[in-house]
């Protein structure tokens, strides 16, 4: 992704969420005004009390009853702070859970090149960090924002009708301060910005070093991972003292100018008050009024801090949002209500072409049909182009117009969640999440199938069977309730594979797809298995990718692919007396594993 901007026009993205909850808002600021009108209000019944006292000349009842005023309004002031952190807090972190569901949900939407560009750790960081930043520039922002503009100059005029000579001279500081809140503002934005990335590249490092802690630790290269995040952490630190030595500045000076239009008000306030031009109690109310203008102009910083980072953090955010997805639904999607009843093959490719990066083409010139309940291996060299296929036929990735069809129809054609429904994948690096065994075998059983294709749905226990899984459950102390590891850590790596594999077929899809998955099962296993989905999907299609002569002596016919081009294509008994590559294969395979693993 490009790096984000930090215009505050990147608030326009907000107005649909601000707009709903405008009515909350708009109560919140009217405490928020009720409570700083209360605070105004507070030193005048102090200049009254103070002055009825300088005067000699007064009753106890009237002290009482100023002071019952002030507890009156102190009343208000916290009730209304209530109200205030209520409806603007509160709207603040509800629009936040919002965009933290409308940003997870776009990212489900997004293609998988997306997350080849853009590292987790750094996605992470704008679900949570950058959603925190923006929460606040809603929140405390506003707050801040209407303190500044409210209270400050409710403050400047009250002190300038009370006393305008007095008043004029003591706030001399304050266009230095204003001068100083504009500059502060645009060196927060740049500063913040070089925080968050710093956040994301710790976050990509802990997120890698967690994935990967197995290898990391087989290779006893835990001390270079340390070394990394402590770099990462450093840097980290170091943006975060940028940021901190700027407000160390700020804030510090801005109290010291604050202090004095304090200073000047004792000269100039207390020369008038014995020269009788003005009462003690407005002296008072006064310095009251100044020092209570601090806050706004403290506040006026916060608000420029806040309202840069959450410029900075929606554009991380926005970048996202606005990024589309290169595989989406077509605007006409033909309906595939009555494929089971067409005579098309269930898959056919006519002249495929396909290039990730528009210039050397991983699949070129393939043409292929498969008919429905077939058997389909699919072999070839690392790199030939075997996975990139099958991801065609399900518009993981996008092929060309017109080369991929699904019982007749072209799959960019197709809704993309009722072609995807059609098939069922055990890939090559057998994902598998940390719950139970039983949980992850029937991840791939969709609850909600009002747009899907329907399939059916096998009994876990037929399913554990077929996937030779029952010794295996026998051994965990809670069968197949055993929470797994993070990734299926604490499995083996044919263990994983099975269990990928029962995932797959649970739900007995159209299409079955086995990327590799049968490498790191030994022979005896891996021929029950491959016996058992034969029996269980007949009238079904199933795609093998394997580089074992010994799984695609199961497969009706074999395609062969090298650098991308139909190699060979044939069954597997005419390919392996053929001389080609699958007959070298079978007999370099047969001398290792011996003839009854090879032969069909």
């Amino acid at each position: 992704m490009s790096k984000p901007r930090s215009s505050l026009k990147e608030y326009k993205s907000l107005f649909p969420y601000l707009s709903r909850y405008r009515n909350r808002y708009i109560l919140g600021i009217i405490c928020l005004i009720i409570v700083d009108s209360a605070q105004i209000a507070i030193p005048q019944f102090l200049r009254m009390a103070i002055d009825l006292i300088s005067s000699g000349v007064f009753q106890w009842r009237q002290i009482i009853i100023l002071s019952l005023w002030m507890i009156g309004i102190m009343t208000v002031v916290s009730a209304g702070r209530f109200l205030w952190r209520y409806f603007i807090n509160g709207s603040s972190r509800r629009i936040e859970a919002e965009l933290r569901e409308n940003l997870y949900n776009h990212l489900q939407k997004l293609s998988w090149d997306f997350y080849q560009k853009n590292k987790i750790g750094d996605l992470m960081a704008r679900s949570i960090n950058d959603l925190h930043a923006v929460r606040m520039s809603i929140g405390m922002g506003i707050v801040a924002l209407f303190d500044f503009i409210f209270m400050a100059t409710a403050i400047l005029i009250i002190i300038f009708i009370q006393d305008a000579n007095s008043a004029l001279v003591s706030v001399i500081p304050l266009p230095l301060v204003t001068l100083l809140i504009l500059v502060f503002g645009t060196l927060v934005g740049k500063k913040f910005r070089a925080v968050q990335e710093a956040y994301s590249k710790m976050s990509d490092n802990a997120q890698e070093t967690f994935s990967g802690i197995s290898v990391i630790k087989s290779f006893v290269k835990e001390w270079w991972f340390v070394k990394k995040f402590s770099d990462s952490n450093d840097d980290y630190r170091k943006a975060n003292m940028e940021l901190v030595r700027l407000f160390g500045f700020f804030f510090p000076f801005v109290t010291f100018l604050s202090g004095l239009t304090i200073l000047v008000m004792l000269a100039v306030g207390g020369i008038r008050v014995i020269n009788g031009l003005m009462s003690p109690g407005s002296l008072v109310a006064m310095f009251r009024y100044l020092s209570m203008l601090i806050w706004p102009l403290m506040g006026a910083g916060f608000m420029v801090n806040m309202i840069q980072r959450g410029a900075v953090s929606l554009g991380r955010i926005n970048e996202i949002m606005n990024t589309e997805p290169t595989i989406k639904d077509n605007e006409i999607i033909k309906s595939a209500d009555s494929y089971f009843d067409s005579k098309v093959p269930a898959i056919e490719i006519c002249n495929l072409e396909f290039s990730y990066n528009d210039k050397n083409k991983v699949l070129e010139g393939i043409n292929l049909k498969v008919e429905r309940g077939l058997w389909l291996g699919v072999m070839g060299k690392t790199g030939s182009g075997k996975t990139t296929l099958v991801k065609t036929f399900m518009r993981m990735i996008n092929p060309p117009q017109g080369s991929v069809f699904v019982f007749g129809i072209d799959v960019r054609d197709w809704s993309i969640d009722k072609l995807r429904s059609l098939f069922a994948v055990s890939p090559q690096d057998s994902y598998l999440f940390s719950d139970t065994i039983a949980d992850n075998i029937m991840y791939g059983i969709n609850e909600n199938e009002s747009s899907l294709i329907n399939n059916t749905v096998r009994n876990l226990g037929d399913i554990i069977t077929l996937a030779s899984l029952n010794k295996d459950l026998e051994i965990f102390q809670s069968g197949k309730e055993t929470l797994i590891g993070e990734r299926g850590l604490t499995l083996s790596g044919g263990q994983k594979q099975r269990i990928a594999i029962a995932r797959a077929a649970i739900i007995d899809a159209e299409f079955l797809i086995l990327d590799d998955s049968l490498s790191a099962v030994d022979n005896e296993t891996e021929q029950k298995i491959l016996e058992n989905l034969k029996k269980e999907r007949k009238g079904r299609t199933t795609i093998i990718i394997s580089h074992r002569v010994s799984t695609l002596k199961y497969a009706d016919n074999v395609l062969v692919l090298e650098k991308g081009k139909v190699l060979e294509y044939g069954n597997p008994q005419q390919l392996a007396s053929s001389g080609g590559f699958y007959g070298r294969m079978a007999a370099f395979q047969r001398l290792e594993y011996g003839s009854e693993n090879i032969n069909g």
